[in-house]
């Protein structure tokens, strides 16, 4: 028989966290799944209630431990770095991660887990670029070692972050607040959903990596409706080094969840649904992060 006329075995594909992100890959999944050799197996939400009404009950996972029961090759998370932090490992125990909060990975203890997990069970982690575009020029001149400093600043409405612990307190003091400006790794925490495009950046450049890639949190009360994302390269100096003293780069974009789900989400392919598109070595075990290439847009 012609090897185009076997039918395709689809490739099943978890979802973890039904915000509006979470909505509108799983709507996508629903829509197109098929025609892509995709099957949505199951979703998951800390509050199920929210899945009611869309999401098939046949679907809807009640407990995230269970998941091995669904069988699938790839869980995408949507939700929040902690269930990075609390289910990652046991995830890649059963299926390959996509990480769609890679601020988690600023804990030092979580990525070392998460590392030795995906060696262990022969389970890849995938990392979710967010907003930070480029990445794939980040990581080749990273890897060339013409990279000396990297500075991402993501300015936006006071309104549009969710701070925690000291930076919960921040107030804008004008109309234009620099809330953090520092080490990725220390930001994270503070900010854990306003800091993935920042921690995507420390990733895509290791040698760097969260204590030397910067990243600056800025409130800025002119920015009703999107955020700005900065990304400032900084390459070797002197008479033998590379032509690249510095070269600032600038992105800007809805800031609403409501307003970027969508544009995350375009057929051409970016992030999340390019993610689950699957690379050739799916299912191979990483001995560390890979770089971000099929999350590009």
């Amino acid at each position: 028989m012609d090897a185009s006329m076997v039918p395709r075995v689809p490739h099943k594909v978890g979802v973890v966290g039904y915000g509006r992100l979470g909505q509108s890959l799983v709507s996508r999944l629903l829509a197109q799944g098929s025609e892509l050799g995709l099957e949505l197996v199951f979703v998951w939400n800390r509050d199920p209630g929210r899945m009611a009404g869309s999401v098939p009950p046949a679907l809807q996972l009640e407990d995230l431990t269970t998941l091995e029961e669904r069988h699938p090759d790839l869980v995408v998370e949507v939700a929040h770095p902690k269930i990075i932090h609390e289910s990652g490992v046991q995830i890649l125990r059963h299926a390959n991660l996509l990480v769609g909060s890679p601020s988690a990975l600023a804990d030092q203890t979580t990525e070392r887990q998460l590392l030795e997990a995906s060696n262990h069970w022969g389970h890849t982690v995938f990392v979710a670029r967010g907003a930070l575009w480029g990445c794939e020029d980040i990581s080749r001149l990273d890897a060339a070692g013409g990279l000396q400093s990297l500075r991402v600043t993501m300015a936006t409405h006071p309104d549009g972050f969710r701070l925690e612990g000291p930076l919960a307190a921040a107030h804008s003091s004008g109309p234009r607040t620099v809330l953090y400006e520092g080490p990725v790794r220390g930001l994270c925490p503070l900010a854990p959903r306003n800091s993935n495009t920042m921690a995507a950046a420390a990733l895509a450049a290791p040698s760097l990596g969260f204590d030397r890639v910067i990243g600056v949190l800025v409130a800025d009360l002119s920015l009703t409706d999107m955020h700005v994302v900065d990304v400032e390269l900084t390459g070797p100096q002197g008479p033998q080094a590379a032509a690249l003293p510095c070269t600032p780069t600038e992105r800007t974009q809805p800031s609403l969840a409501l307003s970027l789900a969508p544009l995350l989400l375009q057929p051409s392919g970016t992030a999340y649904w390019a993610a689950v598109s699957f690379p050739p070595d799916l299912g191979s075990a990483s001995a560390e992060f890979p770089p971000l290439p099929l999350l590009s847009p």
